[in-house]
């Protein structure tokens, strides 16, 4: 094979769009729906392609592409984050929108799956260039999106500055103030209490569920977690708080580990004065390796995709893998570690809680009434139990994987409403 054909393979191999579609088609067999279900969510419902010029800060005209993928309307309106990023593709944004509809089904939110993106690097871009940008995407793509229609969140390299850029251009579009339009948003602009911490407070929830199921004492619990950043530094906290001895964590630069259990306010303020987890007093090296095959309880991976693989599954040793991160296990893996009797938390459920936190957000500009923190993190917690309840008994009475049973719980919820509309 010519080496231009074996590059196109491994890119039809690694095409996340041709993996969910897979993915969805087996889920919807395997809950009995019909099969219209698959056909009918094998592509999203509007994919908007733009282009759009910014005046840079030398004075030249620079050409940005984007792209808005809106998957399905079956629920309600749309719901997903902007990224920023060198490498976005029409695939993988069409990808991104579909999972969404998964993460949101499985939770049980009124929304289908959207997801948007342009093409650049925010790293070399200034903080005005980067306004402009964000002004300019919003300007490309404000016919379809808006409370009603499809609301955005930060994603990679997006956060909630960008927001409020975003919701101050679409406000001045519409001749007034929206700000439904968009989650993540600073606080004062709408934004809701307890957003910060969602995506880390969802997945310890449900770590704590799934110890109950197994018989697992988390006061006797160790954990070890892959990645720093905010959801792996807050899941940390929250664990620790429950008890869970964290060993093991790392990031960009490495990691480091302690059997008998690290401070994590300790390492949370050494990272923030060091840049890095690496050289925390009383720990040890650990290679990335060496953390995800480490003797724990609890692994979570909250650092990038295609980390667990079919080549280190096998010696993953943890009881619970419970994911904070987006596709941190391959396909391969997963079936691997479902076959040694490891509980893998998907992360279309364990990482939710972000998505669940920005409906709150929503509903609260919708109403221009908001929540405290405390009504916030009450909410979340009855949803995330509620939503793991509803996976682990599929799990249990259909016989299949934990992820299996997420994507059927979800898509069975996305055809009732199909069903009721007269689509099927």
């Amino acid at each position: 094979m010519e080496a231009d054909q074996v590059t196109a393979v491994q890119a039809e191999e690694l095409n996340p769009f041709h993996t969910v579609q897979q993915e969805i088609r087996k889920a919807v067999e395997a809950a009995g729906l019909p099969p219209a279900v698959a056909e009918i969510l094998q592509e999203p419902a509007r994919v908007l392609s733009v282009s759009f010029p910014v005046r840079m800060d030398n004075g030249e005209i620079r050409l940005f592409r984007g792209f808005r993928s809106q998957h399905t309307f079956a629920i309600g309106p749309t719901k997903g984050g902007i990224r920023f990023h060198p490498q976005v593709t029409m695939d993988e944004v069409k990808a991104l929108s579909m999972w969404m509809t998964l993460k949101c089904g499985v939770i049980g939110l009124p929304y289908g799956g959207g997801k948007g993106g342009v093409v650049c690097n925010p790293k070399e871009l200034s903080q005005g260039e980067l306004e402009r940008v964000s002004r300019g995407f919003i300007q490309a793509i404000a016919a379809i999106v808006g409370p009603d229609i499809d609301i955005p969140a930060p994603d990679v390299y997006t956060n909630a500055q960008v927001m409020a850029w975003m919701v101050d251009e679409y406000s001045k579009i519409a001749g007034r103030p929206v700000p439904g339009m968009i989650t993540g948003k600073p606080i004062v602009l709408g934004g809701s209490l307890g957003r910060n911490e969602a995506t880390a407070r969802g997945c310890a929830l449900v770590i704590r569920e799934a110890a109950k199921e197994i018989g697992l004492d988390l006061k006797q619990a160790t954990a070890a977690i892959q990645g720093f950043g905010n959801a792996g530094s807050i899941a940390a906290q929250l664990l620790s708080e429950m008890g869970v001895r964290v060993i093991a964590v790392n990031d960009s630069r490495g990691g480091v580990y302690n059997p008998a259990g690290l401070d994590v306010a300790q390492l949370v303020r050494h990272k923030q004065e060091t840049g890095s987890v690496v050289g925390f007093p009383g720990s040890r090296p650990l290679s990335t390796e060496g953390l995800l095959t480490l003797d724990c309880d609890i692994l979570i991976p909250a650092a990038l995709e295609n980390q667990i693989t079919a080549a280190n599954a096998a010696r993953v040793r943890a009881r619970i893998v419970a994911e904070a991160a987006n596709g941190p296990t391959t396909p391969e893996a997963d079936a691997i570690l479902t076959a040694n009797n490891v509980l893998v938390l998907p992360d279309i459920l364990a990482n939710a809680g972000g998505v669940t936190v920005s409906y709150f957000e929503w509903v609260q500009n919708l109403q221009q009434y908001y929540w405290t923190e405390e009504e916030v993190n009450q909410r979340l917690e009855a949803l995330m139990v509620k939503a793991f309840q509803d996976v682990y008994h599929t799990y249990k009475n259909r016989n299949v994987s934990m992820r299996r049973a997420a994507y059927m719980v979800s898509l069975t919820r996305v055809a009732a409403a199909m069903k009721s509309r007269g689509w099927l």
